[in-house]
Order: structure tokens, then C-alpha cells, then sequence
């Protein structure tokens, strides 16, 4: 069965095993620090909530029996342990069906995890990252040639993210389609990082530039991947190439890390001599690669469909699915305050504001870079700011807040009275914008901000329940 392995794309799945471990163990570490003060027994969503309606006995989850933070914790101790065992490459020293063994593992644990994350786990890169490991699974180990069949399917997992990313933004907003776009983008985008004003503060041309770069790298360059060589290998340069922008001027998780480790699939090395696969090899590997190209026509056709859907899985399992990211382009920042005080009849000037990790608050300070690491609660705050309509979980917040629940401060910068539970608490709406280099010059800020409103008037807790 020479045609089963593709001995020439060794060092693609090196990096391919090793990277796709390296975001599981960001993923379960980033889980296990923020999932209980977010989902947890006492979170702002209980996951124990959600797991007591009939409903959620269907859910693909090893808590569908039992849920406790202390599981969780478990949980991620043991996916992080298995991926780091991949990055140090001691699974593929064995036999094919040890590293395989130790990706779905890692594959059911995190499944088992979004399944319950609820909002907090609801965006794209989480069904990416399953997908992807549970494709990566059947790669095998140094003592059989790369898979032709997988090496393929990782090609077509990468075509659906780059070109349904790229059709999404051609329905989706009129600014893709003139070339305006990246005018705004740098500023709006969820979380921006330190070189994020610089990108911004670029002439039109350049943006203009930009837009057309990224409909070459999304509708057209993706065929490509599945050229002969050299073509492919140029392909998936490219795509490497504009994620790595994606990386220096935003944070967006592990999208787009995730993205040039995947398009390695298509970047060929010089060939290695393997002994044939065996056929208890074979046969499960073709089985599988069978089963997601019959999963695949589910996403295909929604490739091509007037109602494309963005970021959609079409069965329980997270496989084969749907991509996409920013089919519409914010023009302003909004940005939602939350400030307390100590005074029980404060003036204006006794509320001071808590300070989150990674979205902006502090117009002097200057963002910072977390991705691939993913601040949760950040994300939703900016959803929120766009209106949003699920307030269930900032509710939750506030009152966390009002008793200085230990954990949900840790999610956080900083507080305005440390861990002395404040009086009251407010949310106040603001409109941001990146200060231009004269503004920067002048004042030393960052962002220049405006009030837009108050959405959450004072609130205080009773005092029976007051700390």
C-alpha cells in the first residue's frame, strides 16, 4: 500500500502533532484557571445548572453524570499532562495507536468541557481545536509514513477555515467589498495588542492593501493547497504569512496559531524511507477518513449556500464543521466601564473603575498581547458593549464584584479596593478610539474615550447579604 503514506510530509506532522499539542495544553491550563470562577459550582453560569435539565443527558460530556470544580481541575491536570507529553514527542516514539490513544483523549476531555462552557465557549477556535485533534489523532508515529488520506482531510480542514472566512466577509459587509474594511478593524477588533494603534494609525492605501491581501490569501490561495508541489508548499507560505500579521496585530486566542500549524499539512520535506503501514493501521485510518468525508458534505454545501452560517457544527462531535470570523466590521469601540465605591452618598469622583487583563479600561494604558492564551470574560465584554443580548452572566458579575468573590477578582487586573467587598457598583458605557500620534504626543494616552451612557445604575447588595 505505497499510496496509503506520504513519506514526504514528515516534518509536517512533527509540527502538526506537536503544535496542535501545544494549543491543547494552552487551552486546558486557560480552563483550569478560569472555568471555575466562570462555570464553575459558584460561577457566573453554573455549568451544575445547565447538567440538571433533562436536555443535557444528551451532551457528549464526561460530566453528564456529575459535575464539581475539583473534576474539572482533574480534567485539565490530565489534558494538559497528555499534551505535553506530545510536544516532547514521547507518545510518537511508540506505536501508531499510542499518540493516537493520547490526542483522543485529549479530544474527549476538551469536547466534554465545551459542551457545558455555555457562552463562554461558544466561539469558533473552541470546534476548531476539536476537529483539528481528532484529525491529527490518526497521523501516526515515527514508525509509519504520514497518512495521505489525513494529510488531505488537514488540507480541507484548512481550505474551509481560509475560504469560508473569505466568503463570510464577501456576503457579509459592504466594507470587504470596497476595500474599507482594516480602516476600522485594527481599532474595533475584540482585544487589541501593542502594535494594534500602529496597524491602525497606517495610511488608507495600506488598508486598502490589506483587504485585497486578504481576499488573495482567503478565496484564491486556498485551492492551491491541494496543487502539486511546489505549488502547495507556496500556498501554504502564504497563508502562514497572513496569519502571522493576524498575530502581530491582535489577539484573537489560538485562531490564527492554529491556522499556520494546520497549513503546514501542505508543506512537503524531503522524503523518508518507512516500512509499509499495517493493516491494523490501515483499516481504522481509512475508516475514519471515510466517516469525515461523508461528514464533510454537510459544510460544503453550506460553503456555497446564500445562508452561509459562520462557525457551525453540524453533529455533537465537532467534526467537519463550518469557519468563518468577522463577516461584519464594527466602525466604533464601545467599551463598558464597571466602577464602585465606598461611599454610601458618593460624588462623581468616589467611583473608581476595575481594570480587566486584556480589554481596554485605563485610556494611558497601552494594550497587551495574551494570545493564544484566551481571556474569556475580556471577549464577552466586548459583546456586550456591542448589545448583546444574554445579560444573564453580567448580572453575575456585578454581584460577584459587590461580595469580592476571590475568584472572579483573579479573572481581573485589578480592583479598586482589593478584596474589601465596595459599597456599590455601577456600569457606565464609553466610546473608544485610538489617540492619533498628536493626541499620543500630547496627553501620553493611548485611547481618547467619550461617555456614551450609564447601563447599570447603582446597585447595592442587602445587608443580609453583604459579606
Amino acid at each position: 500500500m505505497e499510496w496509503f503514506g506520504a513519506a514526504d510530509y514528515t516534518l509536517a506532522r512533527e509540527v502538526l502533532q506537536r503544535g496542535t499539542a501545544a494549543i491543547f495544553l494552552v487551552a486546558f491550563v486557560s480552563t483550569g484557571l478560569q472555568f471555575p470562577a466562570l462555570l464553575g459550582e459558584r460561577g457566573l453560569l453554573p455549568a451544575t445548572e445547565l447538567l440538571s435539565h433533562p436536555a443535557a443527558r444528551r451532551l457528549p460530556t464526561v460530566f453528564r453524570w456529575r459535575y464539581s470544580d475539583r473534576m474539572l481541575r482533574s480534567a485539565c491536570i490530565a489534558g494538559s499532562a497528555a499534551a505535553a507529553s506530545v510536544i516532547l514527542g514521547l507518545p510518537q516514539l511508540a506505536s501508531s495507536w499510542v499518540p493516537a490513544l493520547v490526542f483522543l483523549g485529549m479530544w474527549v476531555l476538551y469536547l466534554s468541557v465545551v459542551e457545558i462552557g455555555q457562552t463562554f465557549y461558544s466561539f469558533g477556535w473552541e470546534s476548531l481545536l476539536l476537529e483539528a485533534g481528532f484529525t491529527v489523532a490518526f497521523l501516526g508515529s515515527s514508525d509509519v509514513a504520514p497518512p495521505l488520506t489525513v494529510i488531505l482531510l488537514l488540507r480541507w480542514l484548512v481550505f474551509r477555515l481560509e475560504f469560508g472566512a473569505g466568503m463570510i466577509k464577501m456576503r457579509g459587509d459592504r466594507s470587504w467589498r470596497d476595500l474599507t474594511a482594516l480602516y476600522y478593524h485594527h481599532e474595533t477588533q475584540p482585544m487589541p495588542n501593542p502594535l494594534s494603534r500602529f496597524a491602525h494609525l497606517m495610511p488608507k492605501w495600506f488598508h486598502r492593501v490589506e483587504v485585497l491581501g486578504n481576499h488573495f490569501a482567503q478565496l484564491v490561495v486556498p485551492f492551491f493547497l491541494f496543487a502539486p508541489q511546489p505549488f502547495a508548499t507556496v500556498a501554504a507560505a502564504i497563508i502562514i504569512l497572513t496569519q502571522a500579521w493576524l498575530v502581530m496585530t491582535g489577539n484573537f486566542a489560538w485562531l490564527n496559531v492554529i491556522t499556520i500549524v494546520l497549513a503546514f499539512s501542505a508543506v512537503s520535506s524531503p522524503t523518508v524511507d518507512y516500512s509499509p503501514a499495517p493493516l491494523w493501521w490501515v483499516v481504522p485510518v481509512l475508516a475514519v477518513s471515510a466517516m469525515l468525508v461523508v461528514l464533510s458534505w454537510w459544510p460544503l454545501r453550506n460553503l456555497f449556500s446564500r445562508h452561509q452560517l459562520m462557525n457551525a457544527s453540524f453533529n455533537r462531535w465537532h467534526l467537519v464543521n463550518a469557519y468563518g470570523a468577522f463577516g461584519s466590521v464594527t466602525q466604533q469601540r464601545f467599551e463598558i466601564v464597571i466602577e464602585a465605591t465606598m461611599e454610601a452618598d458618593p460624588a462623581e469622583g468616589d467611583w473608581r473603575p476595575y481594570e480587566f487583563k486584556g480589554k481596554p479600561g485605563d485610556p494611558g494604558r497601552m494594550p497587551r498581547q495574551f494570545a493564544p492564551y484566551h481571556l474569556r470574560l475580556d471577549w464577552l465584554m466586548w459583546f456586550l458593549a456591542l448589545g448583546a443580548r444574554d445579560e444573564r452572566w453580567f448580572i453575575g458579575l456585578l454581584f460577584a464584584l459587590l461580595r469580592a468573590d476571590a475568584a472572579t477578582l483573579r479573572l481581573l487586573r485589578s480592583a479598586p479596593f482589593g478584596a474589601t467587598p465596595p459599597l456599590a457598583i455601577r456600569a457606565r458605557r464609553y466610546l473608544y478610539r485610538f489617540a492619533t500620534r498628536a493626541e499620543r504626543r500630547e496627553t501620553g494616552l493611548y485611547w481618547m474615550r467619550t461617555e456614551a451612557g450609564m447601563i447599570v445604575r447603582p446597585i447595592m447588595l442587602r445587608v443580609s447579604d453583604r459579606p
